[in-house]
């Protein structure tokens, strides 16, 4: 198989990127957005946002039947919640084979679903399955900062077709090797990105060495229990990730957690919001102790004040670390 036409189901500004992304690749890509989604407003007017301008080859698309006519690979960028319902969207305009790519990151809340999960569920196995994952803000890559990601697939051939066609100088791509461990890491860390906020918003930042190191620890007996390798959870979908989600000012998880403990206001995606109920049935389910992801959910669905709930973790029993 050869990749030349490729759908973008997305326009907020990870999927933008991507369709410029892959667009100065080389590839025939069309950008579908809503009509009523002001990102697309945005762009059927300049073709820009506040960070880039998407190349006169881009094609503009409202229509989701046209989006996916003739394509080879379809790159779904979307809130993880809002994926069922595009996905049964795709299969009543005749999607129902072919690639879809996901590059988002979460779980279904209701479920503990992983989102590859819900793409299988809805558009059957004819339809081959890979993510996206690892670090790196638009802001950064408009920027010309280059870093490294990851792309996993049940379907190998699938997966080494991606990562040839999609690796260039500013993304460094990996083949991964474990998508249940892929999936999980790379949505449990927007959880861990919260919890660095609550710490910021709480003037703990130091804690946040000891928050990595643990936050990992914990996914990784997850993802063990799940099927998948713990060791993922060290790689580039999770602890590879924290710098761009403990640290950084453009990530919308750590600004919610910090604004949370703050008693602001904040009114952009944060998907950990979502992904911490999941991870609580999860954890439940499997019986996996995950304190980290418990105390974040205390501090959010449980009305718990944050200062209490941070330090209960030190109330803890002393263990071995390993």
């Amino acid at each position: 198989m050869t990749i030349r036409n490729i759908g973008v189901i997305g326009c907020g500004r990870w999927g933008s990127f991507i369709a410029k992304y892959l667009a100065d690749l080389g590839f025939a890509v069309t950008l579908y957005g809503r009509e009523s989604s002001p990102h697309m407003q945005s762009f059927l007017a300049t073709r820009a946002n506040d960070l880039m301008r998407l190349p006169d080859s881009v094609r503009l698309c409202c229509n989701l039947k046209e989006t996916i006519t003739d394509i080879d690979v379809l790159v779904i960028s979307i809130g993880s919640q809002g994926l069922r319902a595009l996905c049964r969207e795709l299969r009543e305009v005749g999607f129902d084979r072919g690639t879809a790519v996901l590059c988002m990151k979460g779980l279904e809340i209701a479920s503990g679903k992983r989102l590859t999960t819900i793409v299988g569920e809805e558009l059957g196995e004819a339809v081959k399955t890979a993510v996206w994952l690892g670090p790196g803000h638009v802001q950064d890559f408009c920027a010309g900062i280059p870093n490294c990601m990851v792309i996993d697939s049940a379907d190998d051939a699938t997966k080494h077709l991606l990562v040839d066609a999609f690796s260039s100088k500013l993304i460094r791509f990996y083949y991964g090797q474990d998508l249940i461990g892929n999936e999980i890491g790379a949505a449990a860390k927007n959880v861990v990105g919260i919890a660095a906020g609550l710490l910021d918003g709480m003037h703990l930042s130091p804690l946040k060495g000891a928050l990595m190191s643990r936050g990992t620890r914990e996914i990784a007996r997850l993802i063990k229990a799940l099927g998948g390798n713990e060791l993922s959870a060290y790689g580039l979908c999770h602890l590879g990730d924290y710098e761009a989600t403990v640290f950084s000012p453009f990530s919308h998880n750590r600004r919610f957690g910090e604004a949370f403990a703050k008693g602001e206001p904040f009114t952009d995606l944060a998907e950990g919001y979502y992904t911490v109920r999941a991870l609580g049935f999860l954890a439940k389910k499997w019986n996996v102790d995950l304190p980290i992801c418990r105390t974040v959910e205390d501090a959010l669905y449980n009305q718990r004040p944050v200062k209490d709930a941070l330090f209960t973790l030190f109330e803890r029993s002393i263990k071995n670390e390993f």
